[in-house]
């Protein structure tokens, strides 16, 4: 049960430990001082390895010489001076007639398959999915691509040549149409490397981006979203997120985010959503109005808000809407620009040599009481281990404090230099009560 104290989630020892409770999960954790006073920075670390630029890259799947190496591209987003231009469903003879500075694919091993969409819910593509398909395959070099990634996905299943051959048409068919009206979605960016890389740790992050191409970034997100409400009925929530480097999960180390359709909430949801309906203003209280009590909010334009997280396993930035729209694909171009702007300022002042998890959070597409729609950014710094399993309590190496007094300094730097601009750090930021509009309407 909830209380007014702000105290039951935000306790600091006589020696410095940080106890907390998340008011929205309940998981407990404690920040012990001076475990980690590592400070943030983007220098080439010292095991990194020297290695030969190329003109065009080609370290990855996700690479712009190896674009047949994903599924067919659902969008592309490609730079025409100082705006981008938006193809959809490109064919195959015309891949390297642009370069694209981000792609939208369908995942070559999903997560939630078609075939659990079609088995459950007798699910079909659309007539314009299959219109697509149907003319992808019908040329040469389509056709080829098709084949090379049937025969790939095959293989990397455990099947045999045999077994490979023994598939008949209508059964490579319906495989192939994950390609083309599949829920499980990449962004992929442009570059693997940062502009004049010399060694293989200078990786090009999210926040290596400008803030215009982030913008466009979240936008074809977005798009994705909206799509798969338009094609799937079934769907109940779109699961954003972005896993940077192997030990957050990644198994590209090139940039991308991921899209996938559910057909539940999931019971994290669910609890929230209870909460929602007890007290509707109950992310403001104990969101931003309790970050602001303890000094941890330390970003801010006129759309967004960026704090320091209470209460999570790995040390956490939660930026938040403050729109009354609930829902990330319902925000005007300007809200969804500011949300953008203060992400990317974050993921900038991270760094890229640390691994990091961007998750998104917003109201269900069914629900009808409303939560903001909010971003976290998980450093991924810490494993939980035996410590963690056999008490529930997991050990955070930052405290919220130190994680802000961190940031700060390193996003005075960047607005400073111009790299990121039109937000307010520190005590700049208004920190007025209540901020967050999402249910005011």
């Amino acid at each position: 049960m909830l209380t007014n104290s702000y105290n039951s989630y935000y306790n600091v020892m006589p020696d410095g430990t940080v106890k907390q409770i998340n008011p929205f999960t309940g998981t407990e954790v404690w920040a012990v001082p001076g475990r980690a006073s590592k400070p943030i920075s983007n220098e080439v670390p010292s095991s990194s390895k020297p290695f030969t630029a190329v003109e065009r890259e080609n370290f990855c799947s996700f690479c712009e010489t190896r674009y047949f190496e994903t599924p067919p591209e659902k969008a592309r987003l490609v730079k025409r001076d100082s705006w981008y231009e938006h193809i959809r469903h490109l064919p195959a003879e015309r891949y390297y007639e642009t370069v694209a500075e981000f792609r939208r694919v369908g995942n070559l091993f999903e997560i939630v398959t078609i075939e659990y969409w079609k088995k459950n819910y007798d699910y079909r593509l659309t007539k314009e999915a299959i219109e697509w398909r149907d003319a992808y395959v019908a040329t040469p070099k389509g056709e080829e691509h098709i084949n090379a990634l049937y025969r790939y996905k095959m293989k990397m299943s455990g099947k045999s040549e045999q077994e490979i051959r023994r598939k008949t048409q209508f059964e490579k068919i319906q495989m192939l149409d994950a390609f083309f009206g599949g829920c499980h979605e990449l962004i992929i960016a442009h570059k693997h490397f940062i502009k004049g890389a010399t060694h293989d740790t200078q990786l090009a992050s999210s926040g290596e981006l400008t803030q215009e191409e982030h913008y466009q970034y979240f936008k074809l997100a977005l798009d994705s979203m909206q799509d798969m409400l338009q094609q799937n009925r079934y769907i109940r929530y779109i699961s954003v997120f972005q896993n940077w480097l192997h030990p957050a999960g990644a198994s590209v180390d090139h940039l991308h985010k991921q899209i996938v359709g559910l057909d539940e909430w999931g019971s994290a949801m669910q609890t929230q959503i209870k909460m929602l309906r007890e007290d509707p203003n109950i992310f403001n209280e104990f969101g931003v109005n309790l970050a602001s009590q303890y000094n941890l909010v330390f970003a801010e334009n006129d759309f967004a808000i960026a704090f320091v997280g209470i209460g999570h396993r790995f040390p956490t930035i939660e930026i938040y809407s403050k729109s009354y729209h609930s829902r990330p694909f319902e925000h005007s171009d300007d809200e969804l620009r500011g949300m953008s702007n203060l992400v990317h300022a974050c993921h900038a002042a991270l760094g890229s040599q640390i691994s990091c998890n961007e998750e998104w959070y917003y109201t269900p597409i069914d629900a009808i009481y409303k939560m903001p729609w909010h971003v976290l950014l998980k450093w991924r710094v810490n494993v939980p281990a035996g410590f963690e399993g056999g008490t529930s309590i997991f050990i955070n190496p930052i405290t919220p404090i130190d994680l802000r007094d961190k940031l700060v300094p390193r996003l005075y730097q960047l607005r400073d230099s111009g790299f990121i601009n039109n937000f307010r750090i520190a005590e700049e930021c208004h920190l007025r009560p209540n901020p967050l509009k999402y249910h005011l309407r």
